[in-house]
């Protein structure tokens, strides 16, 4: 995300890629500063479907994300890992989101060309030029219609279905009880159905 101009990993350091969240942590506080992109990597999709589910644009996405990581990287040596590392990251994400959707004048854009990362694990690749027209088509459908929820909502559904966090760990990080959790994704889903079902027959989808 260029965070750390020239610190690019050699082919040496590759191995790393293998170690846990924690002992990339404890690496980095110890100097080693170029293995931060390593977690900047690991997490870089998960960040974007959070900001691009609050309706920022994909530029402003991406500095949100920016944001993210040197408020994550400042704060390295407070992480206790009383949490996982990427509920931290998460929180992080999701207060800057909040503070610039509150703060600031911003307007909401949805890039046409955009397929949600869930798209692509939905509908893969297929060497059928209809076929995925139709997948890119649907994948733009399903976007406009997390967007078409309130903010509450979308927030659970993209953490929970497209993040893959557990209920215990959506409520971690949006400090609510894992019964709201629940509730919430359950209404999302409903009402995600309802506006889908607009724009596609139940046979279709």
């Amino acid at each position: 995300m260029g965070i750390f101009p020239g610190n690019k990993l050699s082919k040496l350091d590759k191995h790393f890629e293998q170690y846990s969240d924690m002992e990339i942590i404890g690496k980095v506080v110890d100097g080693e500063i170029a293995l931060y992109e390593i977690l900047i990597r690991r997490y870089n999709s998960f960040l974007f479907k959070i900001g691009r589910s609050y309706g920022f644009n994909h530029q402003d996405t991406e500095d949100l994300m920016q944001d993210t990581y040197v408020s994550a990287y400042c704060s390295l040596r407070k992480f206790e890992n009383r949490s996982s590392f990427k509920t931290w990251f998460t929180r992080i994400m999701l207060n800057h989101c909040y503070q610039r959707k509150h703060k600031l004048s911003f307007k909401n854009e949805i890039a046409d060309d955009l397929q949600t990362e869930k798209s692509k694990i939905m509908f893969h690749n297929s060497s059928n030029d209809e076929e995925i027209t139709v997948n890119k088509e649907l994948g733009r459908v399903i976007e406009n219609a997390i967007q078409s929820i309130p903010e509450d909502y979308k927030i659970v559904f993209t953490l929970r279905e497209l993040n893959g966090l557990s209920v215990a760990e959506t409520a971690e990080a949006m400090d609510i009880s894992e019964s709201n959790v629940k509730v919430r994704l359950n209404r999302a889903k409903t009402m995600l159905r309802s506006q889908i079902e607009k724009m596609y027959s139940p046979e279709e989808i």
